[in-house]
């Protein structure tokens, strides 16, 4: 076998199978970026490497992968942060005129070059946690101009910084002043108008919304996605995060990648996401930083064998987080999910919400050699500790 590089001497979280995946005295071969062998080093013959790395028993997993995120926006929303101390809730905010459509102003007012610099340092902080996959969606534009623009910075990202980008169209978000008490308008000029505009532009790779009383019900949710899926583009759904409308079973009947948040899932909910294979990403950051109290039904997530993913969902109003390491702490503290679990839940479960499970959140030949190298004695160390980073190194595509 011939590699470019070599990494032996390693212990790989390989996260093939059910668990963790682990293999000791593991090595792990790549060529032109590529997995060609993750292993023990018993199961493998010679291999001709240009490159040998002694890892000096260091844990390898995957890149780590963050599906859901806000980073491109203009303004942040401290203020906001000071009045829900005071006392006023999120929905409080947002029927005020504050929320997503204050955000939206300064989305509005900034240039495409304002959004890629103001986001730069919130990717390089998850980039700095290992993570070498990113969803980034749009929806603090809600026009035309501005959800392009928007989805052209998150694009920008990628080519700023040696990460994966991931784009969603998530015009669905909330309703702008202009469409204001007409909110079937603003959906069938999403429908008729915005999406095809970026779709022709190849500018989104799925298509999102938020279905919750002060975002859109369900069935505007459905016009999104039949015209999503008219435009060959897969769908995902912020649902069930505020109440339980039955976003989830909308979601899974359109074949969802993801359904998000979901504190509201109920049983129907959960039995819909399992028939359809669509990944369950929970939200921590947001459940901690708006105090809810409510939790997600992981139970019955896993008895119905629904993969679940984690995430950060940074954004400015509802989860400022940019630690990936911190969003696992808080699944497995807030949540209970196992170390298992949240591991998987930032590997091979976020690349099947991303519907990338074909190429990346594993280690084994012919996935990208997107890896994380941890100065750790157990991957449990990754979920335990808090404010602690042991990235020792990132490798993208084999660099």
């Amino acid at each position: 076998m011939h590699a470019d590089t070599l990494w032996k001497n390693a212990r790989l979280a390989t996260m093939v199978g059910d668990g963790l995946g682990c293999v000791e005295d593991g090595v792990l071969a790549a060529r032109d970026g590529v997995i060609v062998h993750a292993g023990s080093s018993a199961d493998v013959g010679p291999i001709a490497a240009e490159r040998e790395i002694d890892c000096g028993g260091r844990w390898i997993t995957p890149g780590l992968i963050d599906c859901h995120t806000h980073l491109i926006h203009g303004g942040d929303r401290a203020g906001e942060f000071e009045q829900r101390l005071a006392g006023a809730s999120y929905e409080d905010i947002a029927r005020a005129g504050g929320g997503i459509v204050s955000t939206m102003r300064a989305t509005r007012a900034a240039s495409e070059a304002d959004l890629v610099e103001s986001a730069l340092p919130r990717l390089d902080a998850l980039i700095a946690e290992g993570v070498t996959t990113v969803e980034i969606k749009s929806g603090y534009g809600l026009s035309s101009v501005d959800e392009a623009k928007s989805l052209r910075a998150a694009r920008s990202l990628g080519t700023r910084r040696d990460v994966s980008v991931t784009t969603s169209f998530l015009g669905a978000h909330a309703l702008p002043p202009e469409w204001s008490g007409d909110a079937d308008g603003y959906i069938a000029y999403i429908c008729d108008v915005m999406l095809p505009a970026i779709a022709a532009e190849g500018l989104a790779d799925a298509v999102d919304a938020f279905c919750e009383g002060i975002g859109f019900s369900p069935e505007q949710v459905d016009r999104v996605f039949t015209a999503a899926r008219r435009h060959g583009l897969p769908v995902k759904l912020h649902a069930e995060q505020l109440s339980n409308l039955h976003g989830a079973q909308i979601a899974a009947q359109h074949g969802a990648l993801s359904a998000d948040h979901l504190e509201w899932l109920d049983d129907a909910g959960i039995a819909a996401m399992a028939v359809s294979g669509t990944v369950a990403t929970l939200l921590p950051g947001a459940y901690y930083f708006t105090r809810e109290t409510k939790l997600p039904p992981v139970d019955g997530l896993r008895a119905a064998g629904v993969p679940i993913a984690v995430a950060t969902d940074c954004n400015p109003g509802t989860s400022p987080l940019t630690s990936i390491l911190l969003a696992m702490n808080m699944a497995a503290t807030c949540f209970r999910l196992t170390v298992d679990e949240a591991l998987r839940g930032v590997t091979v479960n976020a690349a099947r919400a991303l519907g990338m499970a074909d190429r990346v959140g594993t280690l084994e030949p012919g996935k990208a050699c997107d890896l994380a190298i941890w100065d750790i004695e157990r991957p449990a160390e990754l979920v335990y500790r808090i404010g602690f980073n042991p990235l020792h190194q990132r490798i993208r595509n084999g660099r």
